[in-house]
């Protein structure tokens, strides 16, 4: 009873690798080993659990198939190989996801972006109900959340936020966000009680490392100014904000925390999350033919879900996922549509690797 995706021996090369980077750990390795044998522990760990799951199925069934002959146990053999089929069938599939490529930058921390689209002040205040909705999601996981930079609207709303955020499988998680967020609803600005659509446009882009990005001194600008709030109201007497432009791309990027020097640290973070992912999208461009295909590919221009109050309901437009419990979406219940999103990746990979 063989695992479909992949022959035995390379499931027996992948046991022997875990076994052998799991001994390594427990002999108490340099402590420049510890970080690399961590993480590729923690990456053969579920894949090999699957195989041994699907190891001990396998010996059930044989043994099970065995019983048949024997009149004594044939009606007992009988009642519990189709569970024990479909127990295999299902542990097959898990291993095939198990095995599945990984995104590199799945574990990573991820830098959030949110802007208002069409839709003016009322755009503004649905990106501030993004925002929260986000917060909320992270909050619920255990995650960090670090304001970057935040513009606020006359009204309360978002003009621009960037927001660091911090914890297990945070780009994993939001990278299904990236795209445009349309809601449909009767703004507080409007007094006639009409339903409007607006939106908003959020960007989701993994952390990249010093190593990974190097940015030359001679290919910035680096520019101090005076933090300022919501109205032009100074926050801060100091010139802290801080303003860097990549001169080779044109990027700007910005931070206005209190510390200038925290200021320059996060923004070179954000400036190198953005070369990072644009590296990323130029490969997966190359790698694919067709990226329109793919979810989460974090087309900003592509309108990837509708909020509508009215009815109570969120359409994700990408797998066609509509859910009728829209205010508790808004309250940072999403995990039913992520993981949605990324049982459809998945099968999409699968029917790739099967083709």
């Amino acid at each position: 009873m063989d695992a479909p995706t992949l022959p035995q021996d390379r499931l027996d090369q992948i046991v022997a690798r875990f076994e052998f980077v799991e001994a390594r750990m427990n002999a108490g390795p340099a402590a420049e080993e510890i970080g690399p044998l961590s993480r590729e522990y923690s990456e053969l760990r579920p894949v090999v659990e699957e195989i041994r799951r699907l190891r001990a199925l396998a010996l059930q069934i044989d043994e099970a198939e065995a019983m048949l002959s024997d009149p004594e146990m044939r009606e007992l053999a009988e009642a519990e190989l189709p569970d024990l089929r479909e127990a295999h069938e299902a542990a097959a599939r898990s291993l095939q996801i198990a095995l599945l490529p990984k995104d590199a930058a799945d574990s990573r921390p991820a830098i959030l972006e949110i802007r208002p689209g069409t839709g003016g002040e009322e755009a503004a205040l649905f990106a501030g109900d993004l925002e929260a909705m986000y917060r909320r999601y992270a909050e619920g996981r255990g995650w960090r959340v670090e304001i970057v930079e935040r513009q606020e609207s006359d009204l309360g709303g978002v003009r621009d936020l960037v927001a660091r955020i911090e914890g297990e499988n945070v780009f994993a998680r939001l990278k299904f966000e990236s795209g445009v967020h349309r809601v449909q609803r009767v703004p507080a600005t409007e007094s006639g009680g009409r339903i409007h659509t607006s939106a908003a446009t959020v960007a989701v882009l993994p952390e990249a490392e010093a190593v990974e990005i190097d940015i030359p001194q001679s290919d910035i600008r680096i520019d101090t100014m005076r933090a300022s709030g919501a109205g032009g109201q100074h926050v801060n007497t100091t010139d802290s904000a801080v303003r860097i432009t990549h001169l080779p791309t044109g990027l700007v990027v910005t931070s206005s925390e209190k510390s200038q020097h925290r200021n320059r640290e996060i923004a070179m973070n954000v400036l190198r999350a953005k070369l990072y992912e644009a590296q990323r999208a130029a490969a997966d461009a190359e790698r694919s033919a067709d990226r329109r295909a793919q979810v989460g590919t974090g087309d900003r221009s592509e309108r990837i879900r509708t909020y509508n109050f009215p009815q109570g309901r969120m359409t994700d437009h990408r797998i066609n996922l509509t859910l009728y419990r829209l205010e508790a979406v808004m309250q940072g219940d999403l995990d039913e549509v992520i993981d949605a999103l990324t049982a459809d990746l998945q099968a999409q990979q699968l029917a790739e690797m099967a083709g």
